[in-house]
């Protein structure tokens, strides 16, 4: 028993980040933890027996919203889940919502960005334009006070493609992604810089509010 009676308990705040992936679990916790938000953030460390989802969606938002629900459930929190991907102009959009698993092995960064090298290189003359897209879910649990909710956002960040890889901060195809307006890939980027900019990183950012006012 409280030695002070009138003591408001207050719960904490807790959000499952809804991955296995470790540079999207580093970005995302770095960016919360920058915000200074008064939450838990947790993660595969926590939950390792955290499945796997298939990935059936045909669009970025379908494919977090999966994500997102099906951890929730297992885990009885609040998810939060994002899928992004390259969508190449001279490609048609792809690799898109297939873009870790591009070269057949998903989370093979290398080989993903080799082939997107590859393939542009077989083209006569082709536009190097691309975007990084995001879409960010927030889903709550039946046993949430707002059990049914469920928040999207998706933001992008366009650029180009360069043919030689350059830089090592970052993960996937950052090395051969270089944004409008910057001469450096964002693999050259410093991790904080490339926060606000990136399409994680402002699809994060409209999500903060929500955060906090529903959490």
């Amino acid at each position: 028993m409280s030695l002070y009676p009138s003591e408001e308990i207050i719960p904490v705040k807790k959000v499952v980040l809804a991955t296995r992936n470790v540079g999207k679990i580093e970005e995302f916790d770095r960016m919360l933890r920058n915000a200074q938000l008064d939450i838990q953030v947790l993660g595969l460390r926590d939950f390792p027996d955290m499945p796997e989802v298939d990935e059936t969606g045909s669009t970025f938002e379908e494919n977090a919203l999966l994500k997102a629900r099906e951890i929730s459930s297992f885990t009885h929190l609040p998810s939060l889940a994002d899928d992004s991907g390259l969508c190449v102009d001279a490609l048609n959009g792809a690799p898109g919502i297939f873009s870790a698993r591009w070269a057949g092995t998903h989370g093979d960064d290398k080989a993903n960005l080799e082939k997107v090298l590859r393939e542009l290189s077989e083209l006569d003359n082709p536009s190097m334009g691309a975007q990084f897209q995001c879409a960010v879910a927030l889903v709550f649990p039946h046993t949430h006070a707002n059990a049914g909710l469920e928040v999207v956002h998706q933001r992008e960040i366009v650029g180009e493609i360069v043919v030689v890889p350059r830089g090592t901060n970052g993960f996937g195809y950052d090395p051969i992604f270089q944004p409008h307006g910057y001469s450096e890939t964002t693999a050259e980027l410093a991790a904080e810089h490339k926060d606000q900019i990136s399409h994680r990183g402002k699809a994060l950012q409209a999500m903060l509010p929500d955060l906090r006012r529903l959490l």
